[in-house]
């Protein structure tokens, strides 16, 4: 099969005005970059269309470094509904340069089921990551100068939270001290997160218009003063000039599909490290022009779904009418305890004793009030027997099962997967949301509904680093937020090896990030880091300009 480059390039486009045109908006309104990409403009988002449109969420039983493919899927999805006649738009986030040059070497789908322009999606796209890390790292200059110029005044900061952000992995830059040298500013430990772990990103996602945008970033907590005082991005009087950076990136950004179908990508918050969805913004513009709108959430239904649930819906409104879980026999296999370098072979005992992990995942799901789907992502190598068995499993249990096979054949190969989703909600759709905990509860019963109902743990550990950080929350508004755990994306538990279904094991909270402006609280589990750093062969050893094109990018 050709790779997913040169299936983009041989993909014929059309010029974003007629995709815009397409779904409704009028060609005036369409903000072009280039011929292929453009961005849509807020005002246009219409309430009472989203209250009739079907939004369908696609999540994943937990991740394994086979990959699961639940990109491919919720574009594959799009296309086999629009294939069966309905009006269908994807919504998904941007990539990161970090793992494009890093691990993945692209994150825009794949096979027959791609948005497009991949390589500029894959690279700098509209330049909304840029916009993030530039207003990110504004922040923390402006920040520094205040702190150098009152030195002696009485309004010094004592606790600096805020650290720098980069759109690259690098381990070197997570822990720094910067202002070394006479006349370079006031010594001080800092860090890089990752720029898809920057509050700013979240804030973007999670923003309601543009008002809301500023009301968000003057919130922004940079630190405590001396008298322990919080001391925000208002105190420091730049909220004006950050929201500037951030004018264009708000508006959510229209490509187009490998079948030339409208898709919305706008933010990029992972979900090991962040909350793992896309915006607010782009998925209510999404559900102002489709009857039915695909969006995911990162990583397993552990991490991306939950938040999806527990903070983008708590805060948004926004309801599901579907859930759609994908699965590969690869990674049941390897949850299942088959040996990485066999995963491709069959192996029924190892599939079966993965299955475990995909039931957690339903069980978790229907807690949450979602009718489901279980999308089998096939490959090439997977054996009928393996595919019975899921479908078996799935129907044992009363939840719907479909193949996907749109890596391979666009639209036509999702087409089951579409009838199977269309015929859910039409017939069996999602009741109440349900979240996890409520508003109310402290911070630390938030944390232990989580790790206790959703992963499997016997309880919770606050670290010294966390328990400072709670004194700080505790009878402040802050408790009212909701919560977001960065932990490993390879299991329930924080230890990355433990696969399958963790069970009764203590979940230690490390460290907590106060993100007063996305309004969540980070809790930081095990040893993850918000800055990834680079594989062993890094992707970019494969990225290159040959002839004028680029290779590498998949």
């Amino acid at each position: 099969m050709k790779s997913d480059i040169q299936i983009a390039r041989e993909t014929p486009l059309k010029k974003i005005k007629d995709v815009a045109e397409s779904i409704g908006i009028d060609r005036d309104e369409v903000i072009g970059f280039g011929r292929h990409m453009a961005k849509i403009p807020l005002h246009l988002i219409d309430q009472e269309k989203i209250d009739c449109s079907n939004l369908i969420l696609v999540t994943a039983i937990t991740a394994t470094k086979a990959g699961i493919g639940k990109t491919t899927v919720s574009i594959g999805l799009a296309l086999g509904l629009n294939k069966i006649g309905k009006k269908a738009i994807v919504a998904l986030r941007e990539p990161s340069l970090g793992p494009v040059f890093g691990m993945k070497g692209g994150a825009a789908g794949g096979g027959y089921a791609q948005v497009l322009p991949m390589e500029n999606i894959n690279l700098h796209f509209t330049g909304d990551f840029h916009a993030v890390t530039t207003a990110h790292n504004t922040i923390s200059a402006l920040l520094d100068n205040y702190i150098f110029r009152v030195r002696g005044t009485g309004e010094e900061i004592r606790d600096v939270l805020w650290k720098r952000v980069l759109d690259v992995n690098d381990r070197s830059l997570r822990y720094i001290v910067t202002g070394l040298g006479p006349g370079n500013g006031i010594p001080q430990e800092g860090g890089f997160d990752i720029t898809a772990a920057s509050e700013l990103m979240a804030i973007l996602c999670l923003a309601e218009n543009e008002d809301d945008l500023r009301r968000r970033i003057e919130n922004i907590l940079l630190g405590y003063r001396i008298n322990g005082e919080p001391f925000t991005v208002k105190d420091l009087g730049v909220a004006g000039a950050i929201t500037v950076l951030m004018k264009d990136a708000i508006h959510p950004n229209l490509v187009q599909t490998t079948e030339n179908t409208a898709a919305f990508l706008h933010g990029g918050p992972f979900a090991n490290i962040a909350h793992g969805c896309n915006s607010v913004l782009a998925t209510r513009m999404a559900m102002t022009y489709g009857d039915y709108v695909v969006t995911e959430a990162g990583f397993g239904a552990d991490l991306g779904a939950e938040k999806f649930f527990n903070i983008k819906c708590r805060k948004s409104g926004l309801r599901p009418k579907l859930t759609v879980v994908v699965a590969t026999a690869q990674g049941l296999k390897m949850h299942g305890g088959t040996p990485e370098k066999m995963i491709k072979e069959p192996d029924l005992e190892g599939l079966k004793k993965g299955l475990e992990n995909l039931g957690k995942h339903l069980d978790n799901l229907a807690g949450f009030g979602q009718s489901v789907v279980v999308a089998f992502n096939k490959y090439a190598f997977d054996t009928a027997e393996e595919i019975d068995m899921v479908r078996t499993f799935c129907h044992e249990r009363g939840v719907s099962f479909a193949v996907n096979e749109a890596f391979t054949d666009g639209g036509a190969g999702a087409v089951e997967l579409a009838e199977a989703v269309v015929e859910a909600i039409e017939n069996r759709p999602s009741g109440e949301l349900k979240f996890t905990y409520d508003d109310e509860d402290d911070v630390e019963t938030k944390l232990t509904k989580i790790a206790t109902h959703i992963y499997g743990a016997r309880d919770v550990v606050m670290g010294e680093k966390a328990l400072k950080k709670l004194k700080l929350i505790e009878g402040t508004p802050l408790e009212k937020m909701p919560v977001c755990i960065a932990k490993t994306q390879y299991s329930f538990s924080a230890d990355p090896k433990w696969y399958g279904v963790a069970k009764d094991f203590r979940f230690k909270i490390n460290d907590l990030v106060i993100n007063r402006g996305s309004e969540f609280i980070v809790a930081i589990a095990g040893e993850m880091m918000r800055m990834p750093g680079l594989p062993a062969d890094p992707q970019a050893k494969r990225i290159d300009i040959v002839n004028g094109e680029v290779e590498g990018l998949s």
